[in-house]
């Protein structure tokens, strides 16, 4: 993943993440799937599918782990006035 991208995308702690599904299904974009593989703590975890996120945040506020989701949201740069 670009992390210089300029849309909003969710960042996954893979060892964090204990597969309640939470953010899966709250994710209306479904922009996050179950990961086949396994992480340390023996769950499999949420991952981004790389694509369409809106950065709305209802994974993040539905996640019970702290520390497992975050919402990457790029800052806006204003145009200098008279650029088009």
């Amino acid at each position: 993943m670009n992390v210089n991208q300029i849309k909003p995308y969710p960042i996954i702690s893979k060892n964090n993440c204990k597969a309640c599904l939470r953010c899966i299904s709250a994710c209306k974009e479904e922009c996050l799937k179950l990961s086949e593989e396994i992480n340390d703590s023996g769950y499999q975890y949420a991952e981004y599918t790389g694509e369409g996120c809106i950065g709305c945040g209802d994974c993040y506020y539905t996640c019970p782990e702290p520390l497992a989701i975050e919402v990457h949201i790029p800052r806006r740069t204003r145009k200098p006035k008279g650029d088009a």
